[in-house]
C-alpha cells in the first residue's frame, strides 16, 4: 500500500487535467482579442437556506469548461433575493481573492443565466508572489478564482505546518474540501505529518476525523495510507466489531484483504455453522479466493467425510477433484 497515495494523486492529476465537475481544464481557457476571459453562467435555487447552484461555462472549438458548485447568495455582490426572483436585466458580481466575475443576464423565479467576464486581481498576484508563487499564469489565476483559492487559505496552510503547496494542489484541495478545520482536527488526532497529497486522498475517499476516532476506539492504529485503503475497500467499524464478536482479531492489512476477497461476517458465520469453529483469517481468505462456498463444503462432505479440513477443502477446489 506504500504507493497508494501516489496512485490516487496521479489519478487526480489526470482528472484535473481533462475533465470537470467541479473542476476545469487550465489549458482550456480562452480569451477575446483583449485577453479577457469570458463565458456563460447559470444559477438555480437549492432547497437549503439561501444556497444556490452556480455554474460557470466556457467553450471554444477545442476546449470546454464547466464548473458548478453550491454558494450562498451573500457571495454575490449586487444581487438580492428579490432580484433573484425577477430581474430581466441583472448585473452583479462574484468577488474572489483572485479576481472578480462580472455577470450580466436575466433572473426569474430563482433561476437565470447570462454572460460573464473575468477581471483578475493584481493584489492577489502580488500577495501570492510574496508567498512563493511567482509568475502565476492568467489561466492559473482564473482557476484559483473559480475554486476560491484565497490568500488566507494559503497562509493558514503555512501556519498549520503543511509547507509549500503547488498551485495545482491548492486548487485540488479546494475542489475536494480540504479545509483548515479538517487539517486541525486530523492533527488533533495525532497526525502531524500531513502533506497535500495525503489530505486530498483522505477527502476523496472519506477518511473523516469521525472515522479516524471510531477506528482508534476499536484499538487499531492504522497509518494514513492504511486508513485510505480501509475506506476504499469499505472496512467499517461495524464490521470490525462483528469480526471481534466472532472471535477474530484481524490487523489492518488483514481487514483490507478480507474485504477485497469477500470474507464478510456472514460468510464467517456460515463457515462456523458448518462446524469449523476456529478458522484462521488466512484460511477464510483462501476459501474465498478459491471459491470454497458453503454449498461446496456440503458437497465435499457428502462425497468424502464430515472430517474434511478447511485446507483439504481448498485443495479439493484448487485441483477440481469434485467438479
Amino acid at each position: 500500500m506504500k504507493h497508494l497515495l501516489l496512485t490516487v494523486v496521479g489519478i487526480l492529476a489526470l482528472v484535473f487535467a481533462f475533465t470537470s465537475r467541479p473542476s476545469l481544464t487550465v489549458a482550456a481557457m480562452q480569451a477575446d482579442s483583449q485577453g479577457a476571459m469570458q463565458g456563460a453562467w447559470t444559477i438555480s435555487p437549492l432547497p437549503v437556506g439561501d444556497q444556490v447552484e452556480f455554474t460557470l461555462q466556457m467553450n471554444s472549438e477545442r476546449h470546454h469548461m464547466n464548473s458548478s458548485s453550491a454558494a450562498p447568495l451573500s457571495q454575490f455582490r449586487g444581487l438580492t433575493a428579490a432580484q433573484l426572483q425577477n430581474s430581466p436585466s441583472a448585473r452583479f458580481e462574484l468577488v474572489r481573492d483572485a479576481g472578480t466575475f462580472q455577470l450580466e443576464g436575466y433572473l426569474k423565479n430563482g433561476s437565470g443565466g447570462g454572460t460573464w467576464i473575468f477581471a483578475p486581481s493584481q493584489k492577489f498576484a502580488d500577495d501570492m508572489r510574496s508567498l512563493g508563487y511567482n509568475d502565476l499564469s492568467k489561466e492559473m489565476v482564473f482557476a484559483m478564482a473559480v475554486h476560491d483559492v484565497n490568500v488566507a487559505f494559503v497562509r493558514d496552510l503555512n501556519a498549520a505546518g503543511i509547507g509549500h503547496v503547488s498551485a495545482d494542489h491548492l486548487i485540488a484541495m479546494r475542489i475536494h474540501g480540504v479545509s483548515i478545520d479538517f487539517i486541525h482536527r486530523m492533527q488533533g488526532l495525532g497526525y502531524t505529518d500531513l502533506s497535500a497529497d495525503k489530505l486530498i486522498a483522505m477527502r476523496i475517499h472519506g477518511v473523516t476525523p469521525e472515522f479516524v476516532k471510531e477506528i482508534k476506539d476499536q484499538g487499531l492504529t492504522p497509518s494514513l495510507d492504511q486508513r485510505v485503503a480501509m475506506r476504499i475497500h469499505g472496512v467499517t467499524t461495524a464490521s470490525v466489531r462483528e469480526y471481534k464478536d466472532l472471535g477474530l482479531s484481524p490487523d489492518i492489512d488483514q481487514l483490507v484483504a478480507m474485504r477485497i476477497h469477500g470474507v464478510t461476517p456472514e460468510f464467517v458465520k456460515e463457515v462456523k455453522g458448518l462446524g469449523y469453529d476456529h478458522p484462521t483469517i488466512g484460511q477464510l481468505v483462501a476459501m474465498r479466493i478459491h471459491g470454497v462456498t458453503p454449498e461446496f463444503i456440503r458437497k465435499a462432505r457428502s462425497k468424502t467425510s464430515n472430517n474434511v479440513s478447511i485446507d483439504q477443502l481448498v485443495a479439493l477446489k484448487i485441483h477440481g477433484v469434485l467438479d
